[in-house]
């Protein structure tokens, strides 16, 4: 169509096709531009049922993961993972490496754990125990004591920089740094015994790696919950993008009734009476102010949303305030909303139960029959027999551990026919620890077969000779 060309009636049709699909395309398909400027989320302080509920979720993760390394079981750190030693304490539990085939079942569990939960509950954990919400509420709180609500947080960041700004910035990003260096140093604490750790670090007797990870942790930290917030569970965490394969209708999760809401409008209220023609949402954009995400639920379901009902408490409060029903903005699902019939067990909920369940009865079988004496045998690799004195011998070395939480005396045998042990064969292995016994296996020549034989090596517990543990190995001579 030239310049002086005016449009057809088809075009016209065609443009309010495309501006019709555009303003109801969910946001993830609609237009993006990748390098545009994020826009600083100002989150308003709300209080409500669901916001007490989250102290009963977010604080005792916050309280278990700074007091436990401070905490002693039996002797030894609650939960402790000591690299250099190999040796993974966890209240009664002692694992060692050759256990991480049950790291990967525990794992198999908290995905399998995290769909089920997912696919009935929405995003509850991401609204409720997720670390980065967690850090991210505690760092909001200092900002707000810091820096005051959320419009004087706009005056103040919008106002000229002055000794005012100047002292309330530097009260803000002290508070941020003090925790994060708390977590930092927390984490670090798990990994190396904290009390030591406290004690060389504030010396400066520390190794370098403890301070370098320390030093890695505490910024990750101040960066994450401070600076991006949001911006982690929106372009970092995968959780987020394929949540979706894990919704269907019957997933909980927060959403606006619009029957009931729209049209929107502000008016005044008296008493529970509304204007004639609006519904019961009187735009007045407090859940869109409390969100720490910066999304408008009532434009429905987004990606962007962790379920934390922020905006459920806020829209509470205004309806209580004006004398309407509550729950504009609540729990629901999607079937619900439609008036049909929400149904919990389902075919993907089964059968993310049934699996969950079966590796969690393999995981409490594994740890219920865990053999709390390892044994292992290494043959000497320099000389692979000797011969003197009549007597063929090989050289072993013994590795023995004991995982128990008690010390145990233990006693060396062997199923070799005519053979003799020459080293110690009755010992007593501490708590956790492992002892190397050098062993000399010797059988006399006369009875030698001249082929290399197959044995095993047995210790038992001398105060329980029915507790025994095996390992096969090899006896070598001269063929003949």
């Amino acid at each position: 169509m030239s310049s002086h060309e005016s449009p057809t009636t088809d075009d016209r049709n065609n443009k309010d096709l495309i501006a019709s699909s555009n303003e109801y395309a969910p946001r993830e398909v609609g237009e993006l531009d990748l390098y545009q400027k994020r826009e600083k989320i100002y989150t308003r302080n709300i209080e409500g049922f669901f916001q007490r509920l989250r102290l009963f979720t977010g604080w005792p993760l916050l309280i278990g993961y700074f007091f436990l390394p401070w905490t002693k079981w039996h002797g030894h750190q609650t939960v402790l993972f000591d690299l250099p030693a190999r040796k993974f304490y966890i209240f009664d539990l002692v694992f060692w490496p050759q256990d991480l085939i049950m790291l990967a079942w525990l794992l198999i569990i908290a995905a399998f754990g995290l769909f089920l939960f997912t696919s009935m509950f929405g995003r509850i954990w991401c609204g409720y125990s997720c670390p980065q919400t967690v850090w991210t509420s505690i760092f909001m709180w200092m900002e707000q004591k810091a820096e005051g609500s959320r419009n004087q947080r706009i005056k103040l960041d919008q106002a000229p920089w002055s000794v005012q700004k100047l002292l309330k910035k530097t009260a803000k990003h002290s508070m941020w740094i003090g925790f994060a260096f708390m977590t930092g140093f927390t984490f670090v604490g798990y990994f190396t015994p904290i009390t030591h750790l406290t004690f060389d670090f504030f010396s400066g007797a520390a190794a370098m790696p403890a301070y370098t990870w320390i030093g890695i942790f505490s910024f990750l930290t101040y960066l994450n919950a401070g600076w991006m917030r949001e911006q982690v569970c929106l372009y970092m965490c995968p959780y987020a993008r394929f949540q979706s394969a894990m919704f269907d209708r019957d997933t909980l999760i927060v959403t606006y009734d619009a029957k009931r809401g729209e049209p929107r409008g502000s008016r005044r209220v008296n008493e529970g009476e509304k204007p004639q023609g609006l519904g019961d949402c009187i735009d007045c954009q407090l859940c869109v102010q409390v969100c720490p995400t910066g999304i408008d639920i009532r434009n429905g379901l987004q990606y962007e949303c962790i379920n934390c009902a922020l905006c459920v408490d806020a829209c509470n409060s205004v309806m209580q305030k004006v004398g309407y029903a509550p729950n504009l903005i609540s729990y629901s699902t999607e079937n619900r909303m439609e008036g049909k019939a929400t149904h919990i067990l389902r075919f993907r909920t089964i059968g993310y139960g049934i699996v969950m369940l079966a590796m969690c009865s393999l995981l409490v079988g594994a740890l219920a029959f865990r053999e709390t004496t390892d044994l292992k045998v290494l043959r000497e690799r320099n000389t692979l027999y000797q011969q003197k004195d009549g007597k063929i011998e090989n050289i072993y070395t013994l590795k023995l551990g004991n995982r128990d939480n008690a010390a145990h005396e233990y006693v060396l045998s062997t199923d070799l026919a005519n053979s003799t042990l020459d080293g110690q064969t009755t010992l007593t292995v501490e708590s956790v620890e492992m002892q190397s016994i050098p062993l000399r296996v010797s059988v006399p020549e006369s009875s030698w077969g001249g082929r290399n034989l197959d044995m095993h090596f047995t210790v038992c517990l001398v105060d329980d000779s029915t507790h025994c543990v095996h390992h096969e190995s090899r006896f070598t001579g001269p063929v003949k």
